[in-house]
């Protein structure tokens, strides 16, 4: 059981985030959409939270020192970077997009006839930095707690 501590760190970590999302948008919003235990973005950051949750994990059972959780530490820089940036911004990109076909066929007159241009396609692929950071906290509590808690 011991040796399965991180992924399974991870993996719990990911499910709370994902179950926190719809939860977080009702005391916000007060919507309540299932959905969001499967989407992108939101608080907190499913991806920040697997990723710390799993390098802290390594940390603590493998050691600060060791190979491994340099691995699990560049690999999860990487993937919160892309949660924060790249993927926050491709998804900024499709926003702009959006609005530029429905500013060409509003002045112009222009009518896009191929589905492409009508298909809905997700904006919100990418996290804000709150939301990030809520997934690093996440990741951290859970990956502590179990290691606190469960026999290793």
């Amino acid at each position: 059981m011991s040796s399965l501590y991180p992924i399974l760190a991870a993996l719990i970590a990911n499910v709370l985030a994902q179950i926190l999302k719809p939860v977080v948008l009702y005391m916000r919003t007060k919507n309540i959409d299932i959905h969001q235990c499967i989407a992108c973005g939101g608080f907190p950051s499913s991806h920040s939270s697997t990723v710390t949750s799993l390098a802290l994990a390594v940390g603590l059972y493998e050691g600060f020192d060791s190979t491994i959780f340099a691995v699990t530490c560049v690999f999860s820089f990487i993937v919160i970077y892309d949660a924060a940036n790249v993927r926050y911004y491709a998804g900024r990109n499709i926003q702009l997009t959006k609005q530029l076909i429905s500013d060409l066929e509003y002045m112009k007159g222009l009518k896009f006839n191929d589905p492409i241009y009508h298909e809905k396609i997700k904006s919100v692929l990418g996290h804000k930095y709150v939301e990030i950071i809520g997934g690093v906290i996440l990741g951290i509590i859970v990956a502590s707690m179990m290691y606190q808690f469960l026999p290793l």
